[in-house]
């Protein structure tokens, strides 16, 4: 059984920037592919980023793509997301997400463990 934990979210203004931190526990974390999501209010849970478990791959969704980066210290069992250039439309919860055997693609039907999410609010 795989603990993700989330930390780094917050209120920030359009144009700013945050940094998310997943730590993983209860397991190899270097043998799982990561990922984040995000879900807002009304909507449904959608693929931001992902990385796989050498940290040789990652990808984005279109609406992130040279703003938002993916990154993992297989040591530190952690995953990071950092976000620039924030808009409103980011605003959700993010949530990491711990896929087995995902082959570096991601998708809310294959993930294994989730954390519970970190609020990212974004204002005008």
């Amino acid at each position: 059984q795989v603990q993700l934990v989330e930390s780094g979210g917050g209120l920030v203004q359009a144009g700013g920037s945050l940094r998310l931190s997943c730590v993983a526990s209860g397991g190899t974390f270097s043998a799982y592919d990561m990922g984040w999501f995000r879900q807002a209010p009304g909507k449904k849970r959608e693929f931001v980023a992902g990385i796989t478990w050498s940290g040789s791959s990652t990808d984005y969704t279109h609406s992130v793509k040279g703003r938002f980066t993916i990154s993992r210290d297989n040591a530190k069992n952690t995953v990071y997301l950092q976000m620039d250039s924030l808009q409103p439309e980011d605003t959700a919860v993010y949530l990491c997400a711990a896929d087995r055997f995902g082959g570096g693609t991601y998708s809310v039907a294959t993930v294994d463990y989730w954390g519970h999410g970190t609020q990212v609010t974004v204002s005008s």
